[in-house]
């Protein structure tokens, strides 16, 4: 087997046998990675919380036939110590790390401009400058663009009009009014102006915005990214949003007494008493 490495932040973990998990990483180099760290569930191992998700680390790995193995980690930053304390840059947190995951789809491709954005995104979040969820949505508009999906948002996206009246998913952004499809969203020209101060890194425009705006902005991010995906993010439905659901579901969109969420998860890895093995 051959010995490699990388830096990268941790998307997601999954339990593997009695004692070992699959960690998938989007690194540096290398892209989207699968590895096999053996024993970190073990109480004794010596670098199971350094595998967690949200921690960028430096990793060594040796090439396996369909999974690598994990030999050595060294943590380069620690995202998650800092969001696990915060409930809405958490599941801003998560749902990046989802839509990365989705968005590097082959295994070993890669993928330096995604870990880039990827990495200034969580970096973002700790440093709490901005409202989560306008880095959230900021992340989502930018690994869209990186992936060749972004939007149209200073002219029609079908014909090129600058007279701009509505924004049509299936279209690629926003539209004229003689290249509306039916159903296409009609949204305020500062929602417009919001998600492209929010493309552009344009953080004092971003900042100065309206709550409606941005609720706005929002939902068009969240529903223009999925449809590209052909899936959901699952995680998105735990994002905090600004107002209470009228429909007596608690923050993030989880009716009372539904099955444990994230919120769950979250309030879980703030009690050192419950188990996470």
């Amino acid at each position: 087997m051959s010995l490699y490495r990388d830096e990268g932040v941790v998307l997601r973990t999954q339990k593997l046998g009695e004692a070992d998990r699959i960690i998938t990483v989007l690194t540096k180099r290398t892209g989207k990675v699968r590895g096999v760290a053996k024993g970190v569930r073990k109480t004794m191992s010596r670098f199971g919380a350094r595998l967690e998700p949200f921690s960028h680390v430096d990793l060594q790995l040796h090439t396996g036939r369909s999974l690598d193995v994990i030999t050595q980690v060294e943590t380069l930053r620690p995202y998650g110590e800092a969001l696990v304390s915060d409930y809405p840059r958490y599941t801003a947190g998560t749902a990046m790390l989802e839509t990365a995951d989705r968005l590097t789809v082959g295994e070993k491709e890669p993928a330096l401009r995604q870990f880039l954005l990827l990495v200034g995104g969580l970096r973002t979040l700790v440093e709490g400058g901005h409202e989560a969820r306008l880095v959230l949505d900021a992340y989502f508009l930018r690994s869209l663009a990186v992936a060749g999906y972004a939007p149209a948002l200073s002219e029609c996206a079908r014909c090129g009009a600058e007279a701009v009246r509505a924004f049509a998913i299936v279209a690629g952004g926003v539209v004229c009014g003689a290249c509306r499809p039916a159903g296409a969203a009609v949204p305020s020209a500062e929602t417009i102006a919001l998600m492209i101060a929010l493309l552009r890194g344009d953080w004092q425009a971003a900042d100065a915005s309206e709550p409606r705006n941005r609720t706005e902005c929002s939902g068009l991010v969240a529903a223009y990214l999925q449809w590209h995906l052909e899936h959901g993010i699952r995680s998105l439905r735990h994002v905090e949003r600004d107002q209470a659901d009228p429909a007596g579901r608690r923050p993030g969109g989880v009716r009372d007494g539904a099955e444990p969420g994230a919120r769950e998860v979250w309030e879980s890895a703030q009690d050192p008493h419950i188990s996470r093995a």
